[in-house]
């Protein structure tokens, strides 16, 4: 059997498994649901669709309670590993450190519910501890299913208690297989999938630490133009088809930008977007906003036009209070459209970003963008105005 076969073999026996797994959870869910009606005595609809309303709401809440402990669960075994606090966010509100102090901001990722990034200790031979701090979060789920599963185990016929907790317990697992178990999810890899890229190549786990050493050097201030350039260098095409190495080539792309250096960036990005790789739906989507921008900059609206379809309309609507995202709207609205009252009001909701953003430095970069895209229609109008004389 070819190592491709078995490639396939094994992503189809995870997803296999995992929908075996879920399917068990939902009819284990069904069944507590209508043990829950039961131990109620449920008597008419009104009632019921009360009880249904109230179960809802608990599995609702359980699964808040589980995300948040989630997360804490990467810090919590990334402390044990060696790693420091950076940042923690549940939703959209994000706790950081910033120039020291910890601050509340506000900040979202199409495709997470949360996040807790911290700063991984230096590596050694090559080496940093990875296992843990990624499947940490569901360690901690599969640990408070479990702790759920016992006194319900030992509440027998107490009324709502033992149906409300088997619930609690079924969402924990869930949480655990959807997040440990190697797969894509949305937009993202789960930590499953990560921890298992990150094992396969030196090459994967020294990308991963410069991820986590870079955003920690962007909440301390630093501009990625102004982090070592050795960690930016492009892969190798068999490096990019590992999808944490592939980030390392998104990042270069993101440095050219930065630099302001963007028929270089244009021309790295059509290379990386054109080519079969491991680049994340996410990045590839955002990078589609710095491509968009460029191509606007050179005055090659019909390519940009390419990649402005729905599907990037659409994203660029749910990720609308990102950096590039907002100043890619603005280029359109000023360079493609002319659009001078929709620009401003983009250019309104930037600033109003900009100071719940946590990462205060990102837009310092993105508006120097914004002010090149400001001064090409201001250059474009004068040209056609004496182009008119």
């Amino acid at each position: 059997m070819s190592e491709k076969t078995k490639g396939s073999v094994k992503k189809f026996l995870r997803s296999a498994g995992m929908i075996m797994a879920l399917l068990l959870l939902s009819f284990l869910g069904g069944f507590l649901f209508g043990k829950f009606l039961t131990t109620l005595e449920v008597s008419d609809d009104l009632q019921l669709f009360g009880m249904l309303g109230l179960f809802l709401l608990w599995l609702y809440l359980s699964m808040f309670l589980h995300t948040a402990a989630h997360e804490w669960g990467h810090y919590i075994f990334g402390r044990i590993t060696g790693y420091r606090f950076a940042s923690y966010r549940l939703g959209s509100f994000i706790l950081i450190r910033l120039d020291g102090k910890l601050q509340i901001k506000r900040f979202s990722l199409a495709g997470t519910d949360g996040q807790c990034l911290m700063d991984p200790p230096d590596m050694k031979d090559g080496q940093v501890p990875y296992v843990l701090y990624n499947l940490g979060g569901s360690i901690v789920n599969l640990l408070l299913g479990l702790a759920a599963v016992i006194p319900a185990c030992l509440l027998h016929d107490t009324g709502i208690l033992t149906p409300l907790l088997w619930a609690f317990a079924i969402v924990g697992f869930a949480f655990a297989l959807l997040n440990g178990i190697p797969m894509k999810v949305g937009m993202v890899n789960n930590d499953g999938h990560n921890a298992l890229s990150l094992g396969k190549s030196p090459a994967a786990l020294r990308s991963f630490w410069i991820q986590m050493k870079g955003n920690v050097l962007t909440g301390k201030g630093v501009r990625i133009k102004d982090m070592p350039a050795e960690w930016f260098v492009m892969p190798e095409e068999e490096e990019l088809q590992n999808t944490m190495t592939a980030v390392l080539a998104v990042l270069a792309c993101n440095r050219k930008m930065d630099e302001g250096k963007l028929t270089e960036a244009d021309s790295m990005m059509e290379k990386l977007l054109s080519g079969k790789n491991a680049v994340l739906e996410l990045h590839r989507r955002l990078l589609y906003c710095d491509r968009i921008f460029c191509l606007l900059h050179h005055d090659r609206p019909e390519e940009a036009a390419t990649l402005y379809d729905k599907k990037q309309q659409k994203f660029m609507k749910s990720m609308k209070q990102f950096p590039s995202v907002l100043r890619t709207e603005y280029t359109i609205a000023i360079l493609w459209k002319q659009d001078s009252a929709k620009a401003a009001e983009v250019l309104e909701r930037f600033e109003k970003c900009e100071k719940i953003y946590p990462y205060p430095v990102e837009f310092e970069s993105e508006r120097e963008l914004i002010d090149l895209a400001a001064e090409k229609a201001v250059s474009d109008s004068c040209t056609s105005s004496q182009n008119m004389v």
